[in-house]
């Protein structure tokens, strides 16, 4: 018995790149990112979608939208578990500001240890994914679901089923409107599709 899952990204804001949103309320989709949740939910129609879980940030939310027109998947379901990082303070900085910033620094340099000013580590973000994951499992046996999140909640589920440490996070890009899918089971897990485009 297993569950596919589509590990979607959210398209991308305005200013994906050049800021810190985190979990920064009224961060939404710019024109170019709606245009990219079109294709997306375009490419999504074409699999056997049964439900959409999705964050709580508003860019999830209006990637999420079209796609759950486009499959007939129903109301979205809208889990914490899938949540940005809880970046503290560090929600909104330039990405120039943060890296003047020691701790900012340890952060991506000693990603199995070390907390973001909330108090959260990246294995905290994967125990919360994993057991999302494994939760919807037990309800979607032989079905197809897609989660839609962020970046760094999709790499450490990635990192998780390719039994890599949460420090190897770098070593692969996950891109907003990509789809990565996994395969989960009783016997485990696999990766099917890395940063898929839409």
């Amino acid at each position: 018995m297993t569950t596919t899952f589509f590990l979607v990204r959210h398209a991308a804001h305005d200013n994906v790149g050049c800021y810190l949103a985190g979990r920064m309320a009224g961060v939404c989709l710019g024109q170019a990112g709606r245009a990219q949740a079109s294709h997306l939910a375009d490419r999504m129609a074409r699999e056997p979608v049964a439900a959409i879980f999705c964050s709580p940030r508003e860019r999830t939310q209006e990637t999420a939208n079209p796609m759950a027109l486009a499959c007939n998947a129903g109301e979205i379901v809208i889990r914490e578990e899938l949540d940005e990082i809880d970046f503290g303070t560090w929600s909104g900085k330039t990405f120039e500001e943060l890296n003047k910033d020691a701790d900012w620094r340890a952060w991506n340099d000693q990603r199995q240890q070390a907390r973001t000013p909330s108090g959260e580590t990246m294995l905290d973000v994967q125990q919360r994914v994993v057991l999302l994951i494994e939760q919807v499992r037990g309800t979607y046996q032989n079905q197809c679901v897609a989660l839609v999140s962020h970046a760094d909640i999709i790499k450490a589920a990635v990192c998780k089923v390719l039994g890599l440490s949460l420090g190897n996070c770098f070593r692969f890009d996950i891109d907003p409107a990509s789809i990565t899918t996994v395969v989960w089971g009783d016997w485990g897990s696999k990766l099917i599709r890395l940063n898929e485009a839409a």
